[in-house]
């Protein structure tokens, strides 16, 4: 089963200047002005590849073999049981020591962009995780909370959505290295070749906004 972590805002986001750009390229096929029309197609297309590098190719998959770690101009594919090490910050670190195939290293360290938790996040689930007590006067006016929800609050507190998906992460790799042992495994890294294929689209019409009269 496939699991696909993105960053929900950005994605939503990306949408939204999706249908903003389709809704002004229609407009612009339509009153073509010659060269001012073109620039402003240019313009969009440019802006086009930042959104989709950034905000909607960034994910993190969860297949049943491997990690696949989709950045702005990589996919790195991490065998469940290559994975050595995980660091949670303000993002996610996987630390490998599998043999990589492919365009690029990473130093057996790929970090993922998604998700990421902001230090806003962070002091967030900190505080939700915290035992609160309303006071009217000198006396509490909630009940106390028993052991077993105090030692869940301090579980929770200041752990963000990130530190829960590097959880799963971990249990997942370790789960792999029991089954497989030490046999070699090998990670995979491909250049995202979607992304250039949309970065190629719009620098043909940048060229095309310069060269027409």
């Amino acid at each position: 089963m496939k699991q696909t972590y993105r960053s929900r805002s950005a994605f939503v986001m990306a949408w939204f200047w999706l249908a903003f750009v389709a809704f002004n390229v229609y407009d612009l096929i339509n009153k073509y002005t010659g060269k001012a029309s073109m620039v402003a197609l240019a313009v969009l297309a440019v802006l086009t590849v930042i959104v989709y590098v950034v905000a909607l190719r960034p994910a993190t998959v969860f297949t049943e073999h491997e990690l696949v770690g989709r950045n702005p101009l990589r996919t790195v594919r991490v065998p469940w049981a290559a994975i050595d090490d995980v660091t949670v910050s303000h993002a996610i670190s996987i630390h490998h020591g599998g043999s990589g195939e492919g365009g690029g290293g990473d130093d057996g360290v790929l970090r993922l962009w998604t998700p990421m938790s902001s230090a806003r996040e962070r002091a967030k689930a900190q505080r939700r995780g915290m035992p609160s007590q309303r006071r009217r006067g000198r006396f509490p006016t909630e009940p106390a909370v028993s052991r077993a929800e105090q030692a869940a609050q301090e579980a929770l507190a200041g752990r963000t959505h990130a530190d829960w998906v590097g959880d799963q992460i971990r249990e997942r790799a370790e789960a792999a290295r029991r089954r497989t042992g030490e046999q070699p495994v090998q990670v995979r890294i491909t250049w995202a070749y979607d992304a250039i294929a949309v970065a190629a689209a719009a620098l043909a019409l940048v060229i095309a906004a310069i060269i027409v009269p």
